[in-house]
């Protein structure tokens, strides 16, 4: 324990480039997984002043056992969050692929080690080790040389839940899908509804209030929309947060509208279910990629009764693949700091 009896250390700054002016805007990137991942990737281009909050109700995989046998925060989105801040560089990439690499037993040999990402591993040694999530998150981003901090949303582990209703022989049913996994791909065999975590009334991350509160602008999304993007305003110390901050909001659309967690949905349904839980909720630009706004007026009117204004870029990959691609989606994010 002797290693972290000091301060905690300071993530270096970036170098400055030629032609610099600032260190940019202030911006919080709320969210989850492979989207959060994207809106980092672009951002860490943008500012120096760039925090990540990240949920924390993962009950699956490697973050689902550490979080059932240790009893810590499901790791995984934070890893990975972590992943997305590091540099383009030799140091940067190495650490990257460090904390992504994922051990894999021989054929017919168990191993507990089995599919765990060395990420996570490192992340709940540092909580252990401090006894403080925030201060291990902190290490962690020191070590890779992260552009940015990274911050649960919560100080304890999260479940999602939602009311499912399907049709069984003729009959319309509700069941309740309990976790985040189960969650993801029940829109597979109903409609989900009245999502909500458990404890509904847990406290939020003291940094993250205080980073919204002090932010230039917030981000949230892209991401799945009920398990990553919905899941911050559905804690009310969070949502009471977004809503009073005196920050621009805004809202970064998926780039597939019918997921296996919202099959049937267009993007304007997107948009209501953010003003079904969070009514009070108001954004100042929503970002949505044209390829998947099947009608434009509607979903400009739909923006405005948020109070807010539509901006279209083409934001993915030129793969066609729905994956947001960093450079187009840090253009975008670019034009609208500079707009606002």
């Amino acid at each position: 324990m002797g290693l972290f009896s000091g301060p905690l250390p300071l993530v270096p700054p970036p170098a400055r480039r030629q032609g610099d002016s600032g260190a940019g805007p202030s911006v919080v990137a709320l969210g989850g997984g492979h989207g959060l991942s994207a809106s980092l990737s672009a951002l860490r281009l943008l500012t120096q002043e760039l925090t990540a909050v990240v949920t924390v109700a993962d009950d699956g995989g490697s973050s689902g056992r550490l979080r059932h046998e240790l009893g810590v925060l499901p790791p995984g989105d934070l890893r990975m969050a972590l992943a997305a801040l590091c540099d383009d560089t030799d140091w940067g990439r190495t650490w990257r692929d460090v904390m992504q690499h994922r051990f894999a037993a021989r054929p017919g040999v168990e191993s507990p080690l089995d599919d765990h990402a060395m990420g996570n591993l490192l992340i709940v040694t540092l909580w252990e080790l401090l006894g403080d999530p925030v201060a291990g998150l902190q290490w962690a981003g020191a070590l890779l040389g992260a552009r940015g901090r990274v911050l649960p949303m919560a100080g304890v582990p999260l479940t999602i839940e939602g009311d499912l209703l399907s049709e069984v022989q003729g009959t319309l049913r509700v069941t309740t899908v309990t976790g985040q996994a189960k969650l993801a791909v029940a829109s597979e065999t109903g409609n989900v509804s009245n999502v909500r975590l458990l404890p509904p009334a847990a406290p939020a991350c003291r940094d993250a209030l205080e980073a919204i509160e002090l932010a230039d602008w917030v981000v949230l999304g892209p991401g799945s929309w009920y398990t990553s993007v919905l899941p911050h305003l559905l804690l009310p110390e969070l949502r009471d947060a977004l809503c009073r901050t005196s920050a621009k909001r805004c809202l970064t659309m998926n780039l597939s509208n019918d997921t296996k967690e919202t099959q049937g949905m267009s993007a304007v349904d997107h948009l209501h279910v953010i003003s079904r839980y969070a009514p009070d909720f108001t954004v100042d630009v929503v970002l949505a990629d044209p390829s998947v706004i099947a009608d434009r007026e509607e979903f400009e009117r739909a923006v405005a009764g948020m109070g807010g204004r539509a901006v279209f870029g083409t934001v993915g990959a030129s793969t066609g693949k729905p994956v947001h691609d960093p450079l187009r989606l840090a253009t975008s994010y670019n034009d609208m700091f500079g707009e606002n």
